[in-house]
């Protein structure tokens, strides 16, 4: 059991009574000193298993992953806003401070897509889009230049905004569409897409995490990639934790943990072609388990 007393806990639990006393969570000197500190608290590589956590600290880290949530939209609305003001906001996304991260974070994750499959991705969907973004235009522009990009969102705001970025390029504006809607009652249409991925903060504990795991095996095609960001170590007080025994459905294809200042895990996983099915009802043999890639950044 890892209590309040260990040093990394006692760190990040003063962060995060610092950060929960703001009045806003708004971009300023404040909360940008703060959170910096705490990513870089976080990005240290510590073999701390939160799950071990003891419960006050687990609640302190459960408030601590929500109040980044909201941090985090904040300023991605704030951003999108000041690139929204440009003629042409695509030209000017480098002003985003976390730009280069994202850079990586795509590059990486088409990477081990295109390691693990030979399709050609002709329709992706992205849940948790929100008001920047970047995942969506940086594979659009970067790496799947022909594949159409379907983002959800639930805040009707967050589309606006990001439909603005991308309205004044001819090519992207044409394939990529905004839906405002929650993708849990999105039923049949999931199975029209080769590729979906789920942001970080979609599901901010482990009972939302298996509920949107399970929808998505019931409605994806069977060969369809699930592309999923998640969290390890000391990074898990930033983001939840995808645990790979909760993807029922799926063949987990690769996990990769980072170790660089890229934040979020990758987890790739496939929709098997049999219906998903409890795990007390698997009997595959013991080396099955554990048939999946992990990989660490250098």
């Amino acid at each position: 059991m890892v209590c309040q007393e260990e040093p990394l806990v006692v760190q990040i639990t003063q962060l995060y009574e610092k950060i929960s006393r703001l009045e806003s969570l708004k971009p300023s000197e404040d909360v940008n000193t703060l959170f910096t500190r705490l990513v870089h608290a976080c990005m240290h590589p510590n073999p701390i298993d939160v799950a071990k956590l003891c419960e006050g600290a687990q609640t302190m880290r459960s408030n601590l992953i929500r109040l980044c949530g909201e941090a985090e939209g904040l300023l991605e609305i704030h951003y999108s806003t000041i690139l929204g003001s440009f003629r042409a906001p695509l030209d000017h996304l480098s002003i985003f401070p976390y730009y280069n991260n994202y850079i990586k974070l795509t590059r990486l994750e088409f990477d081990i897509l295109t390691r693990h499959s030979i399709w050609v991705w002709h329709r992706v969907a992205s849940w948790g889009s929100g008001p920047l973004p970047l995942t969506s235009i940086l594979l659009a522009t970067r790496h799947l230049t022909t594949t159409s990009f379907h983002n959800y969102d639930i805040n009707p705001l967050a589309n606006s905004m990001a439909s603005r970025l991308v309205s004044s390029d001819p090519d992207l504006s044409n394939r990529m569409s905004f839906h405002t809607t929650d993708i849990m009652n999105v039923t049949d249409e999931l199975r029209d897409y080769d590729v979906v991925f789920v942001a970080a903060l979609v599901g901010m504990d482990t009972e939302e995490k298996v509920q949107i795991v399970n929808h998505l095996a019931k409605y994806m095609a069977p060969g369809a990639v699930l592309m999923l960001r998640s969290a390890h170590g000391a990074r898990a007080f930033l983001y939840p934790i995808v645990d790979q025994g909760d993807l029922r459905g799926f063949e987990v294809l690769s996990v990769f943990h980072p170790t660089d200042e890229v934040i979020n895990s990758v987890v790739i996983a496939r929709r098997t072609y049999a219906p998903p099915v409890c795990c007390s009802q698997l009997r595959l043999p013991p080396h099955k388990c554990s048939d999946f890639q992990v990989f660490h950044s250098t």
